[in-house]
């Protein structure tokens, strides 16, 4: 099914007001970049995206659940093996917590492979007293604090792609070669997290799932020959915020003539780029890949139905998934209005929620925080809110890490704000460590039951 009115092209953006954009030095290297992009192979194919749109669309009907998490920002000099296995890890071990406690398929997407850029509500930070243009992701330029290292760089958009190569191309690997078998699932166990409560009860699930594996072999079911037992499909996914990147990776697919922006499955676009008259729903509005909407407090029923319509006006199951970042003090106040009116609308859309980006805060030292009883909270009111009005809260939206850092506060290790010095090692916004990862998966999977 076509989405892409006859006037758009993949440049067609470039009429519109284009926000959250680095003010390139140097726009003729820049358009030399673009152009040697252009020639380069796509990095995920349209056919993948046909896929998840399919997986998705089960999500939008009440018959799976989204889940899909990540880094805050990839960072250019984190692209091991081991550091994508740690990510993956924590990814299958929300998964099977989430399935096997709400009996029901979860569709995976990572925050993964193409997550460079990040939009920032001011345009400059001060630095010991010198005003420096704020850190929008290795793909722009360094995060060093210093006026040279913020200089915007055309060339880490190719290194950008790179990495995406790179990181891809270990995901596969690993979630096709063995490492996702469903009958290893007690090695998925990380050694900080097995000697946690969350590892434990983890455990616990691990062993029912093994006996329920050893049960079905007993009965004479062949689970050698059950892919979905020893892979696992789990897509990527980013904010399609660096215009100039999305682009020239945007594909005419051959077998079906529609346009796919092949930088990732699935694109979002973030809360502070959605103006519909602005060039992202613009770009976004054209390409055929499921497509993400982040959502904050202040929207309107009206905006949102504006924007069901602009990027979904064929009603596509599974093409648009609504994320919303209400706040754990206003979700179960401002979320309710919205779904009426995209219901009224009749759009079929997934409801994911992000429950991390609006509980953000500062400390006295500077440290950008979130308080891990503030985001359980927004996930708590946004099941209230889908419970009220009848609809189904189809998905979460995280961002974590594989490793064990201190950056938010809470949860049943009870990080506090003393620790936060210990191990805050992310590039821009607080994640959620592995422990705490876990102990989110478990409260959702109680919530999805009750749902």
């Amino acid at each position: 099914m076509a989405v892409t009115e006859p006037t758009w092209a993949p440049d067609s953006w470039r009429a519109l007001p284009a926000a959250q954009q680095p003010t390139w030095p140097d726009t003729e290297a820049l358009g030399g970049v673009r152009e040697r992009l252009r020639q380069l192979p796509p990095l995920v194919f349209a056919g993948e995206a046909r896929n998840l749109l399919q997986a998705l669309a089960e999500v939008a009907e009440g018959r799976a659940f989204l889940l899909q998490a990540g880094d805050c920002v990839e960072s250019f000099r984190e692209v091991s093996a081991i550091q994508i296995r740690e990510k993956l890890k924590v990814l299958l071990q929300m998964s099977a917590v989430l399935t096997y406690g709400a009996t029901l398929p979860v569709v995976k997407v990572g925050r993964i492979a193409g997550q460079f850029a990040k939009p920032r509500s001011a345009a400059t930070e001060t630095v010991d007293g010198v005003e420096v243009p704020s850190f929008r992701g290795h793909v722009v330029h360094s995060d060093e604090r210093t006026p040279e290292a913020r200089v915007p760089d055309p060339e880490r958009i190719i290194q950008g792609y790179y990495q995406a190569a790179s990181t891809l191309n270990l995901l596969r690997a690993f979630t096709k070669g063995g490492f996702a078998d469903l009958t290893q699932v007690h090695t998925w166990n990380q050694e900080f997290v097995a000697t946690s409560r969350e590892g434990r009860r983890y455990e616990g699930i691990a062993n029912e799932i093994g006996r329920a594996l050893r049960f079905m072999q007993a009965i004479g079911i062949d689970l050698g020959s059950e892919r979905s037992i020893h892979e696992v499909d789990v897509w990527t996914s980013h904010e399609g915020l660096l215009l100039d990147y999305e682009e020239p990776l945007t594909r005419c697919d051959s077998l079906t003539g529609q346009w796919y922006d092949c930088s990732a499955h699935m694109l979002w676009i973030g809360e502070r780029t959605r103006a519909l008259g602005g060039a992202h729903v613009e770009f976004f509005s054209g390409v055929h890949n499921p497509i993400g909407v982040k959502l904050g407090p202040e929207v309107t029923p009206d905006e949102v139905v504006a924007l069901c319509e602009r990027l979904n006006p064929l009603r596509v199951p599974g093409r648009l998934t609504l994320i919303t970042r209400m706040g754990a003090a206003r979700v179960r106040d401002a979320l309710p209005p919205l779904l009426q009116a995209v219901r009224g609308a009749e759009v079929p859309v997934v409801w994911s929620c992000d429950p991390m980006h609006a509980n953000t805060f500062q400390t006295p030292t500077g440290h950008k925080t979130r308080r891990f009883e503030d985001v359980m909270a927004e996930i708590e009111g946004f099941f209230a809110a889908h419970r009220e009005v009848g609809t189904w809260p189809g998905g979460i939206h995280l961002e974590f890490t594989g490793d064990d850092v201190t950056e938010c506060l809470g949860g049943s290790e009870r990080v506090l704000e003393e620790h936060l010095l210990d191990r805050y090692e992310t590039l821009c916004d607080p994640r959620l460590n592995a422990r705490q990862a876990l102990d989110c998966a478990f409260l959702i999977a109680e919530l999805m039951r009750a749902a």
